[in-house]
């Protein structure tokens, strides 16, 4: 059975994914329109450029959640205080780099980016550039306050947070935009919510949960099994700025700055698409370390591994069908036909990130046994080939070839981490296959159906979208509804039941 916080987790972590989405849907492009293509462009090439620092974290955010999750099985709070001690005097050496880091990358973005932007462009980028220093200097060591409450699988009360925080975030923006601010003013907007809701989450740490933080000895030991363990995360995150990141960079040396937009609004969209499974796969980090402290036979590490793959992958080829047959009007009325090009960027951005977004509890076990090596190898030999050849075909292409060569190499990794998980830790991997093909073929039958009726349906605007949209929802659930197993139909009927409860009450 799950417990409260998990079901809670969950549901205010697609609360938020909805929320996200709905409210990113409609600022977006209000935001393009308010800035201007040039400036959006700018704006999100700078966030990615200084963004890129944000790796510096070491993976220490991922390594307090597991060694937190660990202190609690063992119910030993002295050597939990040392280890979130020692934590934080990291984050603190951290803290400095990045100011220093920083500042080199602020004194030397004229000669990075003159070529391509006016005086005007980098005059505002290096204020960004700036603000963003400080942010990420302060925040970064805050989001271990969200570690702890993973680690303590206190979900509900940071989630409720950043749902109000983002709801203040995208007020404020609105607000701002409509008396003329531009995209350093909306920088300044994020600097001051990051900076309140790390506060807030900081509260509950301390006042809920009454966690301590104290160091009792400098544990050499413990310092070394720290970087041990969080070196492979730190790696994790390298591949994650260099594949959807530091492309915008790469793009800003070499073109104007509105081609960088269209990919960003690519990028954007598949960020969205990436969601609605990590925050459900983050919630079950704790789980999977307790499977790892019990010492679960594999047959039941495989069965929740298929599980929870199943119920993601539900929701992951419920949008990728949705975007494959009107994506493509979305993008138009969403950003305008300027953008097009972002549906070939975010669909094989999509196809990419299928079965890795589906498959996050194996890394969760990974990481709960760390056994990370084979897989922070793989990630960022075939993220750097990826990267580098997509380098090269994005001054022939464009982010067309930038994007193609990075999805080539993620189906690459994918093959050799199932290899991985069948030899190191026994999951049935043929099993797993077997079981989620019929959610494929159901998938797939979904698309040709929801292809034959929407392709009758003529006309542009947002009611029209609606409607195909509605119809194609109803083809996929009818289709989908018959490759659920046992406990999936119970899953939805139980729900069912609890929403007819809360509405009758």
């Amino acid at each position: 059975m799950l417990s409260k916080q998990i079901k809670g987790g969950a549901i205010l972590s697609y609360a938020t994914i909805f929320l996200t989405n709905i409210v990113g849907i409609l600022l977006t492009p209000f935001i393009i329109r308010s800035l201007g293509a040039s400036e959006y462009g700018l704006y999100t090439m700078i966030g990615a450029f200084i963004g890129y620092m944000s790796v510096l974290d070491l993976g220490l955010n991922n390594t307090i959640i597991r060694f937190v999750a660990k202190y609690r099985a063992e119910n030993n709070k002295k050597e939990e205080a040392n280890f979130l001690a020692l934590c934080f005097i990291m984050y603190a050496i951290i803290s400095l780099i990045i100011v220093v880091v920083g500042l080199v990358l602020y004194f030397n973005i004229n000669g990075l980016f003159g070529d391509t932007m006016n005086a005007e462009e980098l005059r505002k980028a290096k204020i960004m550039a700036g603000i963003l220093i400080f942010n990420l200097s302060i925040t970064l060591p805050g989001g271990a306050f969200t570690g702890i409450c993973n680690g303590y699988e206190e979900f509900i009360a940071p989630k409720t947070i950043s749902i109000i925080r983002y709801i203040i975030r995208s007020v404020l923006i609105v607000a701002i935009l409509l008396m003329g601010a531009n995209s350093i003013g909306i920088v300044i907007v994020d600097t001051c919510m990051n900076l309140l809701f790390m506060a807030s989450v900081a509260y509950v740490v301390f006042k809920k949960l009454k966690v301590k933080i104290r160091l009792y000895k400098f544990d050499k030991v413990l310092l070394k099994t720290i970087l041990g363990y969080s070196i492979w995360i730190f790696i994790f995150s390298i591949v994650n700025q260099l594949r959807w990141q530091f492309g915008q960079v790469i793009l800003g040396l070499n073109y104007e700055t509105a081609i960088v937009a269209i990919y960003a609004v690519g990028v954007t969209l598949g960020t969205y698409y990436g969601a609605f499974s990590g925050a459900i796969s983050s919630l079950f980090q704790p789980k999977a370390m307790k499977m790892v402290v019990k010492n679960e036979p594999s047959v039941i590490v495989t069965d929740t591994f298929i599980k929870i793959s199943r119920i993601l992958l539900l929701v992951l080829l419920f949008v990728f069908g949705g975007f494959i047959l009107t994506g493509k009007q979305f993008i138009i009325l969403w950003v305008g036909s300027e953008f097009t090009e972002a549906y070939s960027y975010t669909l094989l951005i999509m196809i990419g990130l299928t079965f890795i977004l589906s498959q996050g509890f194996a890394n969760n076990i990974l990481q709960a046994h760390n056994k990370m090596t084979f897989r922070g190898v793989t990630l960022i030999v075939t993220t750097l080939l990826g990267f580098m050849l997509g380098w090269y075909y994005s001054l022939i292409y464009g982010a067309l070839g930038l994007i193609v060569c990075t999805v080539v190499f993620m189906f690459i990794e994918r093959a050799c981490i199932w290899w991985y998980l069948k030899k190191s830790l026994a999951i049935n991997m043929a099993h797993y296959f077997s079981r989620t093909l019929p959610l494929f073929i159901s998938f797939l039958v979904a698309i040709a159906v929801g292809y034959l009726c929407i392709a009758q349906i003529q006309g542009s605007g947002w009611y029209i979208f609606s409607v195909k949209v509605l119809i194609y929802s109803m083809i996929y659930f009818t289709c989908i509804y018959f490759s659920l197993d046992d406990f999936e139909k119970e899953l939805i009927k139980t729900s069912f039941k609890k929403l007819n409860t809360i509405k009758s009450s």
